[in-house]
């Protein structure tokens, strides 16, 4: 049995590598892994479905990939696990317990990497918040800081990579549900571009490209590598990109070049940027000009508040119409969900459809212009989160809301309430702890937050890049020097499996 400090030391590929050198099984791999994620679920509530049986079984089994014999977690969402029920963080599907026939094609292709699955994580209620604090599953915490969050959606997998429970875990975005938590937690997360891994076969493409797959991780390489593994079309793929030019893992350590890079620290949405996360990029910024790289201040032209509606109307609708087809699927009424949910969904019914085509297709006017700006810049750095991690229960609708929403449900009057003002007001108030990462969501662009900064009270802040489409080789190139000149891996949170 590999003791749980040497486990904690490797990274995927190389926990992989013991495994292929025949140091260490598969299977005692697994036990130290579940081991881990047992003593730690207390303080994180990190692993909310566990799949140990499956997870054994598989471990003994002949295993080949770049990953063979590496346990890992999937999240709670979209990342369908045949014969093991999805919560999507919600009541209704819980007590359902709904099991697919067959896996996602994501998993799929990390299964054929040779990983082994054995829990799904927490997040919440339909991957709807960049907080993780479902009422069907209970808060999940930050490993640097059991009080804070972990950020979301996946939280639950980024609590998990974090403490060393495991060193790959899966996560999808849609609106930064990678970024936010890498952020948050201190770890890399990578969001690849539009069509870049596969959607299906439960749903093809998720608001209209918007959400994409892949893991949160500690290394640089480990993200490349899983790339290598799960990119490309899927029969019915609706985007198809062209392929890398070599593969990701060959970016690790390869010359970037002089980049020139854009920076900003102004929230698009006008609402406040916490001093830590302006001075996250401006350590950034001048730490990228030390390794070379031309650095100067300058944002694309592009009205983050109308971006941000046209966000918020796509987001709002989407949780409706998956309110509507959870209540057909389980028979659950009203109680089956959150309040929260169903203010949102109240927001997205009452939306009008030309409103909706209207602001989707706004979707082209962001990414032309964009475009232009990746004319004249390689990269686009911000904050990933314009404040440091919250603590839990920190972010949450206001009492009266609440109340005045039970009241419009009871008297089913709750689309009454979309007007205008209320919807910037729904902006500024969702996004204000995150208004960076959902231009590339809407545009399709590949994006990163690296963990480059911690705050004086210990918690890690992420800065974001954003790139050209096609642009996942470059983020990965220029990760790879940043991991190099700072190392983050080295730094462990309080609350870890090696502890």
């Amino acid at each position: 049995m590999i003791s749980a400090a040497d486990y904690a030391r490797y990274d995927g590929l190389g926990l992989a590598e013991l495994v292929l050198r025949r140091e260490v099984t598969p299977l005692e791999l697994l036990e130290t892994a579940i081991a881990a994620a047992e003593r730690l679920q207390p303080q994180l509530n990190a692993v909310v479905m566990p799949m140990h049986e499956i997870a054994r079984t598989r471990a003994a089994t002949a295993l080949s990939g770049p990953f063979a014999g590496l346990p890992f977690l999937a999240k709670d969402i979209f990342q369908e696990y045949a014969g093991v029920p999805a919560s999507y963080g919600c009541r209704a599907l819980k007590n359902a317990r709904l099991a697919p026939a067959e896996h996602a094609e994501m998993v799929e292709r990390w299964l054929r990497a040779g990983v082994v699955v054995f829990g799904r994580t927490n997040v919440p209620e339909f991957g709807a918040k960049g907080i993780t604090e479902s009422e069907a599953w209970g808060p999940c915490r930050n490993p640097w800081n059991p009080a804070h969050t972990p950020g979301g959606s996946s939280g639950g997998s980024a609590a998990a990579v974090a403490a060393g429970i495991v060193p790959i875990a899966g996560a999808n975005d849609g609106g930064g549900s990678i970024r936010i938590p890498a952020g948050h937690c201190g770890l890399f997360g990578l969001k690849p571009g539009r069509g870049r891994t596969p959607q299906g076969p439960h749903f093809m493409e998720r608001m209209h490209g918007a959400v994409i797959d892949h893991v949160l991780t500690r290394s640089v390489r480990d993200s490349a590598a899983m790339l290598d593994a799960t990119h490309g079309p899927e029969v019915g793929s609706l985007f198809h990109i062209a392929p890398p030019e070599r593969p990701y893992l060959d970016e690790v350590g390869r010359d970037s070049g002089r980049l020139t890079i854009a920076f900003s620290t102004r929230s698009p949405i006008g609402t406040a940027v916490d001093a830590e996360a302006m001075q996250a990029v401006r350590n950034t910024a001048r730490l990228l000009e030390s390794l070379g790289h031309h650095v100067e201040e300058a944002e694309p032209e592009i009205d983050g508040m109308q971006l941000g509606k046209d966000f918020i109307t796509m987001w709002f609708a989407t949780c409706a119409a998956t309110m509507d087809e959870v209540k057909r699927r389980t028979g659950s009424g009203n109680d089956g969900f959150e309040l929260d949910t169903h203010a949102m969904a109240a927001f997205g019914r009452a939306t009008r459809a030309n409103t909706y085509v209207e602001g989707y297709l706004r979707w082209n006017d962001y990414a032309r212009r964009l475009g232009e700006f990746h004319q004249r810049y390689d990269l686009f750095l911000t904050p990933t989160l314009a404040m440091p991690p919250a603590r839990v229960g920190e972010i949450r609708t206001p009492g009266w809301q609440q109340a005045v929403l039970r009241v419009l449900m009871a008297l089913h009057l709750e689309g009454l309430v979309l007007k205008t003002s209320i919807v910037e007001q729904m902006v500024q108030e969702n996004l204000k702890w995150v208004p960076f990462t959902q231009l590339a969501n809407l545009t399709g662009t590949p994006a990163m937050s690296v963990p480059l900064h911690w705050t004086a009270d210990g918690l890690p802040l992420g800065v974001q890049f954003g790139a050209a489409p096609g642009g996942e080789g470059l983020l990965i190139r220029l990760a790879a020097q940043l991991e190099q000149a700072q190392p983050w891996a080295q730094r462990r949170p309080p609350v870890h499996a090696a502890a």
